[in-house]
């Protein structure tokens, strides 16, 4: 199988030596992303909430690029720059995504990309093309 680089003018362009998503096969590697609004790359506001919902706009593009949902995320690992954070965020995925929901891992850590204070990046599987 030869792997694909998915790339959508509808999420941050990349800000570094990485691609968007990488897909081999059915499976889509998506990059983490951050609240950057594509068409300024300029962070979205820096209120926290704004912050999540503009990261899962960001994902929610590439994997429609890559030919899937977000509801096709089998894996999300999600960034926080401040883990008290945490409810937020399940109470704005609950939002974007529907049961059976993603395994998923959160992990705090002391700094983000741009002075983002989430990211987020997973693994998707998307139906067969063939």
């Amino acid at each position: 199988m030869s792997k694909v680089i998915i790339r959508t003018d509808a999420a941050p362009a990349a800000i570094g030596t990485y691609s968007q998503a990488v897909k081999i096969g059915t499976t889509v590697y998506l990059s983490g992303q951050i609240p950057l609004v594509p068409a300024t790359m300029q962070m979205v506001s820096e209120d926290f909430t704004e912050q999540t919902h503009q990261v899962f706009k960001n994902l929610s593009a590439v994997c429609e690029a890559a030919g899937g949902t977000l509801n096709n995320m089998v894996k999300v690992n999600i960034f926080l720059t401040d883990l008290s954070q945490f409810a937020t965020v399940n109470q704005i995925m609950s939002q974007y995504y529907q049961e059976p929901y993603p395994a998923r891992a959160a992990v705090q850590v002391s700094a983000l990309p741009r002075g983002a204070q989430i990211e987020i990046d997973g693994v998707m599987e998307v139906p067969s093309t063939y």
